[in-house]
């Protein structure tokens, strides 16, 4: 019999009850990257005071009992009764959707999060949430669970200082994971104190007692300096700013001797990844100045065409925006559509290089040098771009000889492993299901893509084939992830020091010239096992030290064997498949950017012509190491 459909099969959720339900609407998941948005969503409150002058230091607190505490020295939130709400004004911030000041244009002109769901969708998502407010010389107190309040308004003491401190426990039965990465929020916290120059930011750890303040008093300024560490500059910082019709404009850029563009841009302090009009006018404005300045000095002769790209070409930049109503867009949101920020960002930066570069003649020759050799080098590269493309290669069913291709055309059911050597490749060739598993495998190491142009890039055999394998494109003018013939894309390389290094050759490639891929979330790391023990009743593959370790207490008393695995030329066809490439035993890791800026610094800094900035990082790094091949 059919259930009658009326008004009483109508839900309404009530209070924060939608967020529980439906956590990744607000928060993107619920795991790593979802968890630690709430730790951005408390901060960028306290952010917010600062933008608007009130607060220059906040205080991040990773808690030994999994919970955060965020402290700023702001104004507090309001405690008065709310006129409509009939409830104190914090309480109505924390539990009620789309409330807060930053709809009024009078309390905050400018804002990080415009959409007032920040707060509340935090206590919503936590097992606890407890707010202390310091105002009119008394501390505020009231606590919630899950998103729920608990416990009334009350004055649980005096404090001459003014300001919030939020401190919640993230909801195990939401989250797959509590822990929060002290890294991952070290670089959202790093990234924030470079975008607001007045402001310390410190971060604590109470479990390791580690500690980083995060202050940089020249701003995005500093902020490219660091960016650009293990890269060869070329010169000193530039530096632009001024304001129009209520919206600031800040750009900081400097060119260095590398064949790669990074432009990152913010509004708000929110990183717009897929650009926006802002943008826009800042490549508008960079472009015409150098071809003007080129022109009319003879630099760039007649007979030379210089495009926008030739003029990013070695570029390391910030561009930084306030802007009192952002319209985003974008499928991440994360695009600027206001119209005019376009002209006021174009036209402020075409009037100020006209002046820097009149007065710095030094600099903008050592940048028109970069240019013209970027736009003789483009000519030399669009041969060879030309041979890279998918569509030349496949119309003429010319793919790389040593793929070994499966059957399977659809690329949401295909696979492709990238393998080390021709031995591990011959195993996985004999091991594979071919029916949606192709092998490609790579004679020893491939180009080191960060030293490189992009014509000795093409002209690279390993990487020829993998343009050819992969079948979407290279670089980001003829890059069209829909193309691409696997949606699994796996690198498989040997459990030791050769094998990281080809896997970071390989990862720096697809992120500087695939990076849809990843963005997409095709881009996979194999997890080979490190051992196989035997006792005498079974065998067992392991694939870390700590499952060693457990392993040896529980068979203390037994007889066994450990095989410790150097390569993957190590295992016979069958062993690998069933340990490392069969959907139903293998350990994938997906590749993500959680922060493009920082992936960006590390890549340049570990694979980049410097050295001492290495030697820094290594020397800094040393003791977190966890697999060490001596």
């Amino acid at each position: 019999m059919l259930e009658t459909y009326d008004a009483s099969k109508i839900h309404v959720l009530k209070g924060l009850e939608a967020v529980r339900r439906r956590p990744s609407m607000y928060i993107g998941d619920t795991g790593v990257r979802g968890l630690h948005h709430l730790v951005y969503e408390v901060v960028d409150n306290a952010v917010d005071e600062t933008l608007a002058g009130f607060c220059d230091k906040i205080t991040v607190t990773l808690k030994k009992d999994g919970s955060v505490s965020v402290e700023d020295n702001g104004r507090g939130i309001p405690v008065d009764m709310h006129p409509t709400e009939k409830k104190p004004a914090l309480e109505v911030v924390l539990t009620i959707l789309h409330s807060g000041a930053k709809f009024e244009d009078k309390v905050y002109q400018i804002s990080g999060g415009l959409h007032g769901v920040g707060v509340s969708v935090v206590n919503a998502l936590s097992e606890y949430l407890e707010a202390e407010v310091y105002r009119d010389g008394k501390i505020y107190y009231q606590r919630f669970e899950q998103g729920v309040t608990k416990s009334k308004l009350e004055v649980k003491g005096k404090s001459q200082k003014t300001g919030t401190t939020i401190t919640f426990k993230p909801d195990k039965k939401i989250f797959k994971k509590t822990e929060f990465e002290f890294n991952i929020v070290a670089s959202r916290l790093r990234e924030l104190a470079y975008l607001t120059k007045d402001s310390k930011i410190e971060l604590v750890e109470e479990k390791t007692s580690k500690k980083e303040v995060f202050h940089y008093p020249g701003g995005i300024v500093d902020f490219v300096g660091y960016l650009d560490q293990g890269r060869n500059r070329l010169h000193k910082p530039v530096y632009v700013e001024d304001k129009r019709n209520g919206i600031e404009v800040e750009v900081a850029f400097q060119y260095n001797d590398s064949y790669l563009e990074n432009i990152f841009s913010f509004v708000n302090t929110i990183n717009t990844h897929e650009g926006g009009t802002h943008l826009a006018g800042f490549k508008s404005a960079l472009s015409r100045k150098i071809n003007d300045y080129g022109r009319s000095t003879q630099v760039i002769k007649d007979n030379i065409e210089v495009t926008g790209d030739d003029c990013r070409e070695g570029l390391t930049a910030v561009l930084a925006i306030k802007i009192p109503n952002p319209q985003f867009e974008g499928q991440t949101k994360t695009k600027l559509g206001n119209s005019e920020a376009k002209g006021i960002v174009e036209s402020i930066v075409t009037e100020k290089l006209a002046m820097y570069f009149d007065e710095n003649p030094r600099v903008i020759n050592l940048i028109l040098s970069k240019v013209v050799a970027a736009a003789k080098s483009r000519e030399a590269a669009k041969k060879a771009r030309e041979l890279a493309r998918r569509r030349s290669l496949l119309e003429s069913d010319t793919l790389p000889g040593k793929l070994a291709d499966c059957s399977e055309e659809d690329p949401k059911l295909s696979e492709l492993f990238i393998v080390e050597g021709d031995s591990a490749g011959g195993s996985a060739k004999q091991g594979r299901d071919r029916r949606f598993q192709a092998i490609l495998p790579l004679r020893g190491k491939i180009l080191n893509v960060e030293k490189s142009a992009l014509n000795k890039i093409l002209s690279n055999p390993e990487i020829r084939s993998i343009i050819s394998a992969v079948g979407a494109g290279i670089s980001k003018d003829d890059f069209d992830v829909d193309k691409a013939r696997y949606n699994k894309i796996v690198i498989m390389t040997d459990a030791d020091v050769d094998g990281s290094h080809i896997r970071t050759l390989l990862l720096t490639f697809f992120y500087r010239f695939m990076s849809p891929l990843i963005d997409a979330g095709f881009i996979y790391i194999a997890q080979p096992p490190l051992y196989k023990v035997k006792t005498q009743r079974q065998e067992e593959y392991l694939y870390a030290e700590e499952a060693l370790d457990s392993f040896i207490k529980k068979h203390k008393d037994d007889k066994y064997d450990v095989q410790r695995y150097k390569g993957l030329g190590e295992m016979n066809p069958e062993q690998l498949w069933i340990t490392t490439m069969s959907p139903d035993k293998r350990v994938l890791k997906l590749v993500t950017l959680e922060d493009a800026a920082e992936t960006d610094r590390l890549l340049s800094l570990l694979m980049g012509e410097e050295v001492e900035p290495r030697r820094q990082f290594i020397e800094s790094n040393a003791k977190y190491v966890e697999n060490l091949d001596i």
